[in-house]
């Protein structure tokens, strides 16, 4: 029973730290990438449709994105999403594909866009220990109801703590290697 509670909190520990790693890629860089396409939402016949599922999205130079609808009537309607969206960027229209320069950022830009991977890495090991409480106490039920022994229960705190700390970890090594990247001319 614990085993489970243990396995659970370390399953639901890394799909945290998988939707860390997505958040990460959709924060713009100097460089440009299709991950930072993916959170944008085009209204596609009435239904919030994100971009990738639209549109091919290439990156034939390190500042430069191509974007070829699949649907030509949705050009209009993906520049659109593209303009409103936080990425701050200017889609040229080509007629059948969208091209996108990706300006150079400013330091000040680069600095701003550091405390937003912060924060999300935050909010990631904020819900990493969130995950740790519910399972400790999913533990500490267990060993009050005696459905497992004290010595148990300590012992798989313990591991608990372990599997947490590697896991906020990652985290960390992400943030830092997302800040590297930013901070890369």
């Amino acid at each position: 029973m614990i085993d489970e509670s243990l396995l659970e909190a370390e399953d639901k520990m890394e799909r945290a730290v998988a939707h860390a790693k997505e958040e990460f890629a959709a924060v713009r860089t100097g460089r440009a990438s299709a991950a930072m396409f993916s959170k944008i939402t085009v209204d596609y016949y009435g239904a919030q449709t994100p971009l990738p599922q639209l549109a091919s999205i290439a990156v034939p130079e390190p500042r430069m994105v191509i974007i070829k609808p699949f649907d030509m009537s949705q050009t209009d309607a993906i520049e659109r999403a593209i303009r409103e969206s936080d990425l701050g960027l200017n889609p040229n229209n080509e007629g059948n594909q969208l091209r996108l320069n990706l300006p150079i950022m400013t330091e000040e830009r680069r600095r701003e866009m550091i405390k937003v991977v912060r924060s999300k890495g935050e909010d990631s090991k904020v819900s990493v220990r969130n995950i740790r409480r519910k399972s400790k106490d999913e533990i500490a039920k267990l060993v009050k109801d005696g459905e497992a022994r004290e010595d148990e229960g300590h012992q798989a705190e313990k591991d608990l703590d372990d599997i947490t700390g590697r896991y906020t970890k990652q985290i960390d090594d992400l943030v830092a290697a997302k800040e590297a990247e930013l901070l890369e001319i």
